[in-house]
C-alpha cells in the first residue's frame, strides 16, 4: 500500500510540474500583453499623453472656435491638456513653452503670435526631447528640425482667392478700383501671407490699387477704429475693403454705416475666416464674400501627435481643406455654421 501511494504521489508531482511548465511557456512574457513600440522602444500605443497647448489669444470668433476644437479633441482622446492663452503677446507664449518643458509634457502645440523670435525656446524643447507641433500659424526659422509639422491653412492661397473673386466681380468696371486693407497682427503669418497672396493677383490688374493699408490686430474694435480713419481721410473714394479676417470686417461695417454709406453696396466688403458673424452680415446684405479658414482641426492635430509618437513619419506641412462663401449663399448656410 505504501509503495502504491508513493508511486501515485510521484506521478501527481510530475504531471503538476509538466502543466506548470506548459503554462509558463504559453504566456511567453509572464502574462503581459505586447504593445507596439515607437522608435525609442517605449510603448506609445494607447498611452495617456500630456500635451501643452499655447494659443495666440481670444481675439476673434475664429480663434475661440479653434481653441475649443483643440481642447475638446485632446480631452476626447483621453489625454491630459495643459493650456495657456498668450493674450497676443510673444513673451507670454515663450514663457508658456518653457513651463511646458519644465513640466516634461509629451508634446507641445502652439500657434505662434508672430513668425520670428522662437529659435531659442524651440531649441530648448528639442534638447529636452519634446516634439513641437505648429497649429494654424508657421514660424520663420532656419532650423526646421525644431518643429515636427505645421497643420493649418494656406494663407497665401486665401489671399489669392479673395483677389480672384474681386477680379471676376469687377471685370466690367471701368476706371480705377481703390482698395483699403485691414491687415492682421504685424509680423504674424496670416497677415504676411494674406497680403502677399492678394497683391500677387491684383499685380496683373493695374486699375486695382491698395490706397491705404493698416493693421487692425484681427479685432473688431481695432478694425472699426482704423476704418473710421480711412473714411475720414478719403471716404468717398474707397471702393473695396479687404480685411484679413471677418472680425475686422464686421467692425469696419459699423464704421461704414455710421459714416452714412451702405456696406456691400457703396463699398465692397471682403473678409477671411467664414465665421458665423460674417454669414450673419452677408445674410443682412452688409458683406459680400468671406474666404474660409477652417478652425475645427483639433482632432486632426491629435491624430498627428499620436502618429508621430508611435514612430510614424508625417508630412512637414498638412493643409486644411477650405472653401469660399458669397452673400447669396449666406442665408441658407447660416444655420449650419459651427463657429
Amino acid at each position: 500500500m505504501r509503495k502504491l501511494f508513493k508511486g501515485k504521489t510521484i506521478l501527481f508531482l510530475v504531471m503538476s510540474l509538466m502543466l506548470l511548465l506548459a503554462a509558463c511557456s504559453s504566456s511567453g512574457t509572464g502574462g503581459e500583453t505586447s504593445e507596439p513600440k515607437d522608435s525609442s522602444g517605449d510603448s506609445k500605443s494607447g498611452d495617456k499623453l500630456v500635451i501643452g497647448f499655447s494659443q495666440v489669444g481670444a481675439e476673434s470668433e475664429w480663434r475661440t472656435a479653434n481653441t475649443k476644437s483643440m481642447q475638446e479633441a485632446i480631452k476626447a482622446a483621453g489625454h491630459e491638456l495643459k493650456f495657456s492663452d498668450a493674450q497676443q503677446k510673444q513673451e507670454n507664449q515663450i514663457k508658456a513653452i518653457r513651463s511646458f518643458i519644465a513640466q516634461k509634457v509629451d508634446a507641445i502645440v502652439f500657434s505662434p503670435v508672430v513668425e520670428t523670435g522662437f529659435e531659442t525656446v524651440l531649441k530648448e524643447a528639442k534638447d529636452a526631447g519634446i516634439p513641437v507641433f505648429l497649429s494654424d500659424r508657421a514660424v520663420d526659422i532656419e532650423d526646421d528640425s525644431l518643429w515636427v509639422t505645421f497643420l493649418g491653412s494656406d494663407f497665401v492661397e486665401e489671399g489669392r482667392k479673395a483677389a480672384k473673386w474681386l477680379v471676376e466681380e469687377t471685370a466690367d468696371v471701368e476706371g480705377d478700383i481703390n482698395i483699403v486693407e485691414l491687415q492682421g497682427t504685424v509680423g504674424s503669418a496670416p497677415a504676411i501671407d494674406r497680403k502677399e497672396g492678394f497683391e500677387e493677383i491684383i499685380a496683373d490688374h493695374p486699375n486695382m490699387k491698395i490706397v491705404k493699408s493698416q493693421t487692425g490686430d484681427f479685432t473688431r474694435a481695432k478694425g472699426k477704429e482704423v476704418m473710421e480713419a480711412f473714411l475720414k481721410s478719403d471716404g468717398e473714394n474707397i471702393d473695396v475693403l479687404y480685411a484679413h479676417n471677418d472680425d475686422m470686417a464686421i467692425g469696419a461695417i459699423q464704421a461704414i454705416e455710421e459714416y452714412g454709406l451702405k456696406p456691400a453696396e457703396d463699398i465692397t466688403i471682403i473678409g477671411v475666416d467664414a465665421v458665423k458673424g460674417a454669414f450673419e452680415a452677408m445674410a443682412a446684405g452688409k458683406m459680400n464674400v468671406t474666404v474660409e479658414c477652417n478652425p475645427m482641426f483639433g482632432p486632426q492635430m491629435v491624430d498627428l501627435i499620436e502618429a508621430y509618437l508611435a514612430g510614424e513619419e508625417i508630412p512637414k506641412r498638412v493643409a486644411v481643406e477650405e472653401s469660399m462663401y458669397t452673400m447669396d449663399q449666406a442665408e441658407e448656410l447660416l444655420p449650419t455654421r459651427e463657429y
